[in-house]
């Protein structure tokens, strides 16, 4: 069992930076993959990337390259979603979603899932 808690989420302007955290804790982590999503309103929950836990290897959707990076502290248990020059289109709920084993890219194949922290990015 995995429990997951984002925060940092809030009002923001165009072009600003935004560093979204995700607590976890439950577990030992060797195995876990840490998954980022975000779900606009009225849209499906989209996959923006995620990262192996061990490791700290990446991966990225190919909509979200350029702009959202991953890293993870393990000391701290957090893991963190960096998106740069926010655009009003990343309005959007942002989740993060653990998982014990390889890559997926299928929100629905993540085991742990948390509240989600709300983005909104005014023009």
């Amino acid at each position: 069992q995995v429990q997951v808690v984002e925060s940092g989420g809030g009002l923001v302007k165009a072009g600003d930076s935004l560093r979204l955290s995700c607590a976890a804790s439950g577990r030992t982590f060797s195995t876990i993959l840490m998954g980022w999503f975000r779900q606009p309103p009225g849209k499906e929950r989209e996959f923006i990337g995620a990262i192996r836990w061990s490791s700290g290897a990446t991966f990225t959707a190919d909509s979200a390259k350029g702009r959202f990076t991953f890293s993870r502290d393990n000391a701290k248990y957090t893991a963190y979603l960096h998106i740069a020059t926010l655009k009003p289109e990343d309005t959007a709920v942002y989740y993060c979603a653990a998982r014990q084993g390889d890559w997926r890219e299928d929100w629905r194949q993540y085991q742990w899932y948390g509240q989600g922290t709300q983005v909104t990015v005014s023009s």
